[in-house]
């Protein structure tokens, strides 16, 4: 289904490519410039998950962010990638490894969420 370009839409995706990390919903709201309701930021965030523009990353502590699938080719894109979570800044990054795993046929793996946590280049 094809949605509709909004400002909100504009400024979320502008906001996320501009820092080429994955960021917080909060993040986003502080840095997006214009006022904009918390719970549409947070609905615009989702829907760009569903559409496949975005992914979530859930960090060990429960935040989620959202970050903008840039990097990877829609059609190539590895399914399954690390993540990079910053502990003093509270960035996280996709890092260009892809997990590999097998399981028995009695499981179908449907996402998966793996974070790596310390202390990034900049803040070293």
């Amino acid at each position: 289904m094809k949605r509709r370009n909004t400002p909100t839409k504009e400024a979320v995706l502008a906001v996320l490519a501009n820092t080429g990390r994955a960021m917080s919903q909060d993040s986003i709201e502080q840095k997006i410039g214009i006022d904009i309701n918390r719970a549409t930021i947070y609905r615009v965030l989702n829907r760009f998950c569903d559409d496949g523009v975005l992914h979530k990353v859930v960090a060990e502590d429960g935040k989620q962010y959202f970050a903008l699938c840039i990097k990877c080719d829609k059609n190539k894109k590895p399914m399954y990638h690390f993540h990079f979570r910053c502990t003093k800044c509270e960035t996280i990054e996709c890092l260009p490894i892809e997990v590999n795993f097998s399981l028995s046929d009695k499981y179908l793996v449907e996402s998966v969420n793996c974070v790596l946590t310390g202390v990034c280049k900049e803040c070293t």
